[in-house]
């Protein structure tokens, strides 16, 4: 019966004399049989363990009797109701006018999950160390692993694994610099080595889009005027100011990459570093392009986590032949920004995703938002409920910002559904990723976020 008991029966017992715990049990099982018919018998109850020991603790003190019992019930909720309505009906116990009042039905259960919950807590204060990682932190570990030992050789360079088959490739100073590409999913970086160019560079200079992407010191300007004398560049970028490429965490690193510009719009400039870097905000106005191949890049989509279906290597920031317009890859890869509504800037509402994914996601709200072509919020629930939301949806919306990581079955539906883009606080392990939907981290649009829908 301990093992199957749902229900314990709580009550208090007063008798005006002495009586024993005998006295107690005897009455309740006299005075409530037949009371509720054949079905709530209590002794049919005990013989079929449905109902279990009655335990009675009662003491005497000057002439009256007080004490408590319980009666264990593996019982549904309404039979235990009624079979504890029924022990109040008792007027006597032995030869004593008595009464007995019901003061709790405890849910065994409930006592249980609490001892779980009160244990857990306890476990999570001291049954760990400091060292344990949370599950994001396993998947990014396990991820930055597998990208640095994906680093290899090119003619002796260090290289990532896509500079032998990209048709774009981005040369950088050292290995380490390499590394740190590696590290956030750029897998088509080829490293020089030092100021004097091998030829093996810039041989690949002369066949692939070629974007140098080189440190904010001497050492950088050093490296892209050789490269310039031996090879063919399109495109340069630089790490800030006095900083290495090595040294910049996700969101610089991403930056510079989209603030590339066209080499030819700062070939003929004695500090080309400097105009380059204007083009990130700084006082000095950016060169004025010389032609269609002053091109700013398309922003950056992060590694796949399917080995299949390959990866940023900053394919898709330079794989575009130079001649292509600015104007045309726009239209291929954002969508337009639609003009703010003056009452909307009024009452502060946001008008982009990316200030739409600062409110839900930066804020930690554990919030879904749903938006619509022109940005606008049309429905925003639990993240819990993500799913059951954009499958009732009469009308599918084009925009989820989301508070929470993206998996693969949340990625399935919104894709099912025709959601154009999603920005989530961090993505998931995907087995596949479709085509069809734009996936962004929210980390990847703190610089340079995509278009409102």
């Amino acid at each position: 019966m301990e093992d199957t008991t749902k229900y314990l029966i709580h009550a208090d017992v007063t008798a005006d004399g002495v009586v024993e715990r005998s006295d107690v049990v005897g009455a309740i099982f006299g005075q409530t049989e037949g009371l509720l018919g054949d079905e709530l018998d209590l002794r049919d109850l005990r013989q079929s363990q449905k109902v279990g020991r009655i335990d009675v603790e009662i003491a005497s003190r000057e002439g009256t009797s007080s004490g408590h019992l319980t009666i264990a019930t593996s019982l549904d909720k309404v039979e235990t109701a009624t079979l504890a309505a029924s022990l109040e009906t008792i007027t006597r116990v032995g030869p004593c006018r008595a009464s007995l009042e019901v003061t709790e039905i405890e849910d065994v259960r409930a006592a249980k999950r609490k001892e779980v919950v009160d244990r857990a807590k306890e476990l999570l204060r001291t049954g760990f160390d400091d060292t344990v990682m949370t599950s994001e932190e396993i998947l990014a570990e396990v991820r930055q692993h597998v990208r640095v030992e994906d680093i290899t050789e090119y003619e002796g360079l260090p290289a990532g694994p896509r500079v032998t088959d990209s048709d774009a490739i981005i040369i950088v100073e050292g290995r380490s610099d390499v590394l740190t590409l590696l590290k956030y999913g750029v897998k088509n970086a080829i490293a020089v080595e030092g100021t004097n160019v091998p030829d093996a560079v810039a041989e690949l200079t002369r066949h692939r889009t070629v974007t140098a992407f080189l440190d904010g010191d001497r050492g950088g300007d050093l490296i892209l005027e050789e490269l310039s004398q031996v090879g063919d560049i399109d495109y340069v970028a630089f790490a800030p100011a006095g900083e290495s490429v090595e040294e910049l965490d996700h969101h610089q690193l991403f930056a510079a990459l989209r603030n590339k510009v066209a080499y030819d719009s700062v070939s003929e400039l004695t500090e080309p570093r400097e105009a380059v870097a204007a083009t990130d905000g700084s006082a000095t106005p950016a060169p004025a392009p010389s032609d269609s191949r002053t091109v700013s890049p398309p922003t950056i989509d992060e590694e796949s986590t399917d080995d299949d279906t390959s990866s940023t290597d900053a394919d898709r920031t330079t794989a575009e032949p130079p001649e292509r317009s600015s104007t045309a890859r726009s239209a291929e890869t954002e969508p337009s920004v639609p003009d703010t509504d003056p009452e909307a800037a009024e009452d502060d509402e946001p008008t982009t995703v990316y200030e739409h994914a600062t409110e839900i996601v930066r804020a930690g709200t554990d919030r879904v938002r749903f938006l619509d072509d022109d940005g606008e919020t049309i429905d925003e629930t639990d993240v819990t409920a993500a799913d059951e939301s954009l499958e009732e949806f009469d009308s599918a919306p084009t925009a989820m910002i989301l508070d929470g990581i993206l998996s693969q079955q949340l990625l399935d539906i919104a894709t099912d559904r025709g959601v154009d883009l999603i920005v989530a606080r961090s993505l998931g392990q995907f087995t596949k990723q479709p085509t069809g939907v734009r996936i962004y981290a929210i980390d990847e649009i703190a610089e340079a976020p995509p278009n409102a829908p």
